[in-house]
């Protein structure tokens, strides 16, 4: 007996069905409270939709798709005057600022379905297709055309069963996902520093002897609250002088996150003199620690290396806390690696809707994206 695939798309994390959350208990980032932290304090350019797929009546899959329009974007400009720049923004904004991503943009990893263990996997990803074929119809219809549509961030294997369904889609591979893997015989930080080779301690030590005179603390929801336009203008000063950024987050965007998800979601503030010159952000996701956004100030940043310092302290803090590895996700790949994270190679599919742009979509993309040079580093005996 046939049994029917179906699929509803809803606009709002209130409308989620009852059950929501039952698919979701591996993966905070699908959990109706991470949503709602999402739709309520999404960037300006982004609009969020949530994806039911149904077996009869039963819940069997759920998907998160980001809408991105570029024109919204404040630094959508020119950020040189060199012609292969503003020959790119002009690309960009013409052939590539309607993006609708299956999958979450804001992270690295496989956060953009989860399916009920007993259903076949290509029943569901042929239900999944079905539902994006009528999201782009829905854009279109409201006026908002989908240019490229992109399924992401996968593992080698993740990626076959896409492959099997979305066949006109071409598979690209960005920047690795930097994954530390936190040993077992790992107790304490002491633990952690012992396993580095001389040079690597050496670097440690340097780093933590200039990081004197910085209090770290953890904030609470009113420490948020009170330092909220700090907070933000540390956060903007890194993402704008990022090589490529597809969005800026709302001012809102930590204090709303702390509220509704607690002590899953981390703070840490960096003080001097009681002035707050830095913060990074962690979020627990079962045994994996992920680490979000940051800031900082950057002249002090150079001064007291508080980037590779922040590294440190989200490893101290996971391995003091029981958790099997840390997500350090993209960008600052090589001092990543300098403390022990490894790069895990990801993939996606992309499609554009311009036939002739498919066509060449591989070379469309590769002049699109930013490449990286980085060299690995091991910092273990």
């Amino acid at each position: 007996m046939n049994t029917t695939f179906s699929f509803q798309i809803y606009k709002s994390a209130s409308l989620l069905p009852s059950e929501w959350n039952s698919l979701a208990t591996n993966n905070i980032f699908l959990t109706r409270e991470y949503l709602e932290v999402l739709e309520n304090s999404s960037p300006v350019n982004m609009t969020c939709h949530f994806i039911g797929l149904f077996e009869e009546t039963k819940l069997v899959g759920i998907v998160l798709t980001q809408f991105l329009f570029a024109e919204k974007l404040e630094s959508f400009r020119e950020r040189d005057k060199c012609l292969k720049t503003s020959v790119r923004n002009f690309a960009l904004k013409n052939f590539a600022s309607h993006v609708l991503f299956v999958g979450n943009n804001m992270l690295t990893g496989q956060n953009a379905f989860v399916f009920d263990s007993n259903i076949k996997p290509s029943k569901a990803i042929k239900t999944l297709h079905k539902a994006i074929t009528q999201l782009k119809k829905d854009l279109k219809e409201s006026g908002k055309k989908v240019h490229i549509t992109s399924i992401k961030d996968f593992t080698a294997k993740e990626i076959e069963p896409l492959q099997a369904e979305f066949k006109n889609n071409y598979t690209f591979s960005t920047q690795p996902n930097m994954i530390f893997k936190i040993s077992d015989s790992w107790k304490t930080e002491q633990d952690y520093i012992d396993a580095l080779s001389k040079k690597y301690r050496d670097q440690y030590k340097r780093a933590r002897k200039k990081s004197e005179g910085i209090v770290k603390r953890q904030m609470s929801l009113s420490d948020i609250k009170q330092y909220e336009d700090v907070i933000y203008d540390l956060y903007f000063h890194v993402a704008k002088n990022a090589p490529f950024n597809t969005f800026f987050l709302a001012r809102n965007h930590f204090s709303f996150f702390k509220e509704i998800m607690g002590e899953n979601f981390l703070l840490y503030g960096y003080f001097i003199d009681e002035k707050l010159i830095g913060f990074n952000t962690l979020i627990k996701n079962g045994e994996v620690m992920d680490t979000y956004f940051l800031g900082y100030d950057e002249s002090v940043q150079r001064e007291k290396m508080l980037y590779l310092n922040m590294l440190y302290d989200m490893i101290a803090y996971s391995i003091k806390k029981g958790f099997k590895e840390i997500v350090f996700a993209r960008t600052a790949l090589e001092i990543k690696s300098s403390v022990g994270a490894k790069p895990v190679k990801m993939y996606g599919l992309i499609t554009h809707s311009n036939a002739l742009i498919n066509h060449n979509i591989s070379r469309f993309f590769n002049y699109l994206e930013p490449k990286t040079e980085w060299q690995e580093r091991n910092p273990f005996k």
